[in-house]
């Protein structure tokens, strides 16, 4: 059953209560919850604070959908640092009770054009070897805990075609996350990067994000359907290749304050999710 989730990085400044209470509003019924200091999950927590986080989402039957981290698994530091941060990611998704834990690519990069493939500051091969040997050292953990680390198409990898070089080689649990205005952005064409990255997708072993902006002179979040990110041919794909898993609305007003609150957001969220899974299923 394909279903809608929104990330807190829409609400930077917003408390539980008035987040569980926008997505009551909209009739969503799942969250990822974004991983940062003084936010709604920051991993200075106690154990009885994570307790109190997952209880009253519990209460208001909302589901936590996946941890957001900021775990760049292909990153020029040491091996101990990043696998000892996401085994704590791992762990700190498994006391909320979510299933996934978003993790980013992050090789180092030379400065490029927002319309380009970054150029990597290594051989790709190089960097891809360091994301699936960080993957692979965590895979006995990931699986005790029934929690999947899972990769967006972001930064030094944006493309669905550039994570696939990832996953394919990885032994233990991944999934993907395919961010709609990355690949986009830099020319691989939504009919591809779904091709790509299906098998790690569907069925809730990763997600889609949707989201809009005036791109590429203002990456501002706008409504959904009121920019130029094309997310009814996003909508209409998906629903012809009968997706069957997570939506998530990324909504990212924690680097554009100036954006609508979360709640607004999450409206025009709700009206493009219902008219290509609900209205039209």
């Amino acid at each position: 059953m394909t279903r809608l989730t929104a990330s807190t990085l829409g609400a930077p400044d917003e408390d539980l209560d008035a987040v569980v209470d926008a997505l009551a509003r909209s009739h969503v019924t799942h969250v990822e919850l974004r991983v940062s200091g003084g936010q709604i999950v920051d991993p200075a927590m106690t154990a009885r604070e994570v307790a109190g986080v997952r209880s009253r989402f519990d209460a208001a039957g909302i589901s936590i959908s996946g941890l957001a981290s900021y775990v760049r698994i292909a990153s020029d530091a040491g091996d101990e640092m990043v696998v000892g941060a996401l085994a704590e990611a791992l762990r700190f998704a498994s006391d909320l009770g979510a299933p996934v834990v978003r993790v980013f690519p992050g090789a180092p990069t030379h400065p490029s054009d927002y319309s380009a493939v970054p150029r990597l500051r290594e051989e790709a091969g190089v960097a891809d070897e360091r994301a699936v040997r960080r993957l692979d050292a965590v895979a006995g953990l990931a699986g005790d805990l029934g929690v999947s680390p899972v990769l967006e198409t972001h930064d030094s990898h944006p493309r669905g075609a550039d994570i696939l070089r990832i996953l394919e080689r990885v032994s233990g649990p991944i999934g993907a996350v395919w961010d709609l205005m990355h690949p986009w952005r830099v020319g691989e064409p939504l009919e591809t990067t779904w091709g790509l990255l299906q098998p790690w997708i569907d069925g809730d072993r990763g997600s889609v994000q949707v989201k809009d902006a005036n791109l590429p002179g203002d990456a501002t979040p706008v409504e959904i359907g009121r920019g130029t990110v094309p997310t009814a041919e996003f909508g209409a794909l998906l629903h012809g290749a009968e997706f069957d898993g997570t939506v998530c609305l990324e909504w990212e007003r924690t680097w554009y304050p100036e954006a609508l609150p979360l709640s607004d957001a999450l409206v025009s969220a709700r009206a493009w999710f219902d008219r290509y899974f609900e209205e039209g299923a």
